[in-house]
């Protein structure tokens, strides 16, 4: 039996970093799983803790890291708007000097690097859908740059090494993803109406809701990263992975009041700053190189995100009256 990789997956305790880690170990790999907790859940990889190819570690990769690894995976970064916004220079850092570290990892150890990018290096975009030669439209000083100008940073350096250094590099550009896993309160599109909708809450839409996006469901994202690190060392991307099925934010919503049966109300709030009112990748360039295309509709992988936040809000019910139980005398 051939012996498995060695794998770094930093945000490995996130939701896709965990769903990544499940499936590297599924195919016989090694995996140190990094994280600093910041958005991840060490209750994501509670179930792997046993698995003897398994292992985590709590680190900041904003500060160097030593270890021996044949791949890494970089995650590891704050990805919804609530986070990110919370400590924007640390954002930065994240994305900056999380890559250089990374990336000297990788040059030492001769390692393969996976970069999570994202869609939002497009901005508020001015072609639709958006290809990877779009070079975007992003304000370099609003609320949103640290995490756009961050990851538009960190492709800067990926790209630098791979020329200056030759390092083995792969870029993806990730457009809207869910699933299970998702953290409650991320302030994410989707958790945020499931949430609100189970709880029968209004549920918040911005501006008229007609701002579009593309909903790309975990499994057929992750499937996407395993991918594009398994071709030859020639296709380094940037490559979107998304899917390019295109909602309205008003559509979303009504979807999941459909599916969560709830009594939810639309309520509107003003648009925030720098909100992209379009998004939808061309996926041309994955379809043609690794035979890649979403396969979960929209409705089938919000059912499944739904039953998940079910059972989060049942936990919780639980442990709250678990607390409230008056305790026995001794």
């Amino acid at each position: 039996m051939a012996l498995g990789k060695r794998i770094l997956v930093t945000g490995g305790a996130g939701f896709l970093g965990s769903h990544l880690c499940e499936r590297l170990l599924e195919q016989g790999n090694e995996v140190l799983c990094v994280d600093n907790y910041f958005t991840g859940r060490r209750q994501n990889v509670a179930h792997l803790l046993d698995h003897p190819l398994f292992e985590l570690m709590r680190h900041d990769v904003t500060f160097p890291l030593y270890v021996e690894v044949d791949e890494i995976y970089n995650l590891a970064c704050p990805a919804s708007p609530i986070h990110y916004q919370f400590d924007p220079v640390q954002t930065t850092k994240t994305s900056v000097h999380g890559a250089i570290n990374m990336l000297g990892l990788a040059k030492r150890v001769r390692a393969k690097i996976f970069q999570a990018s994202t869609s939002e290096v497009y901005g508020d975009p001015e072609i639709h859908p958006q290809p990877e030669s779009y070079r975007g439209n992003v304000n370099p000083i609003g609320p949103r740059a640290c995490y756009d100008e961050g990851k538009r940073c960190a492709e800067t350096l990926f790209f630098d090494y791979h020329r200056q250094h030759k390092l083995r590099i792969k870029v993806a550009r990730i457009f809207n993803t869910y699933g299970p896993r998702m953290h409650p309160n991320d302030g994410r599109v989707v958790s945020n109406f499931i949430v609100q909708a189970l709880q029968n809450q209004p549920i918040t839409i911005y501006g008229d809701g007609q701002q579009t996006r593309s909903f790309c469901y975990r499994d057929d994202l992750i499937e996407g990263f395993i991918r594009l690190m398994a071709t030859s060392d020639d296709i380094t991307g940037p490559m979107n992975l998304g899917n390019p099925g295109e909602f309205t934010i008003r559509e979303l919503a009504e979807m999941v009041i459909k599916l969560t049966g709830s009594r939810s109300k639309l309520v509107r709030k003003p648009l925030p700053a720098d909100d992209p009112m379009q998004r939808k990748p061309d996926i041309a360039f994955a379809k043609r190189t690794l035979g890649w295309q979403p396969k979960v509709q929209l409705e089938e992988g919000l059912k499944k995100t739904i039953a998940y936040f079910e059972q989060l809000l049942r936990d919780d019910i639980k442990a709250a009256a678990k607390a409230a139980r008056p305790r026995r005398r001794a």
